[in-house]
């Protein structure tokens, strides 16, 4: 690691999971550089193509499950953009090792029951809406090209999440100019001290 990092600080062997959306995250993206710059974890999917939520729900699974096998209890941080964020809201609804995520960072939750989505994502609608068994935050981005705003603020109140307006920041991608986001790394770190 090569910044201090804010989340091990308030849970010292914290394991961040990142967890990408649609098509993966690109070297630009804030997710991998957080990676490179902490150490994060990503759940890789077999498909980032064509996603099926059985098997990205599995996969989150496994890599959890893959902890629990190295250690007696993990503590787990799940950072996750755009349909990474509804498949945390699907697989919390069904996995039995929700315990061990101690907060969740949901940013920029698509809306995947648009027309243009039904089709290529198919397995994930309709979306979960479930709340929570975690602390969660939600961001969203006023002038997110795939979200209306108060699509993203609805998801977040029943999932339980507390909602950031980050403002006008597009899908808070890579193209959003975040480059490290070290706004949100401080965000997920809050969300830990406060849980």
């Amino acid at each position: 690691m090569t910044l201090q990092d804010p989340c091990r600080a308030e849970v010292p062997g914290l394991h961040v999971l990142v967890l990408p959306g649609w098509q993966n995250s690109g070297p630009l993206h804030w997710q991998s550089r957080w990676e490179s710059a902490y150490g994060d974890a990503r759940v890789e999917q077999s498909d980032w193509m064509h996603p099926l939520r059985g098997d990205w729900m599995m996969r989150l699974e496994e890599a959890i499950a893959a902890l629990e096998d190295r250690e007696s209890a993990p503590q787990v941080a799940l950072v996750a953009h755009s349909l990474g964020c509804q498949l945390v809201a699907a697989w919390a609804a069904h996995s039995r090792r929700t315990a061990r995520v101690r907060a969740a960072l949901l940013v920029a939750p698509p809306d995947i029951e648009r027309d243009e989505f039904r089709a290529p994502l198919h397995s994930f609608t309709p979306i979960v809406r479930k709340s929570l068994p975690f602390p969660a935050l939600a961001v969203i981005s006023a002038d997110d090209p795939y979200c209306d705003p108060a699509r993203a603020q609805g998801m977040a109140a029943d999932w339980g999440a507390i909602a950031f307006d980050a403002g006008a920041r597009g899908h808070l991608n890579s193209e959003s100019g975040l480059g490290d986001w070290p706004d949100g790394r401080q965000l997920l770190a809050n969300l830990l001290a406060s849980g």
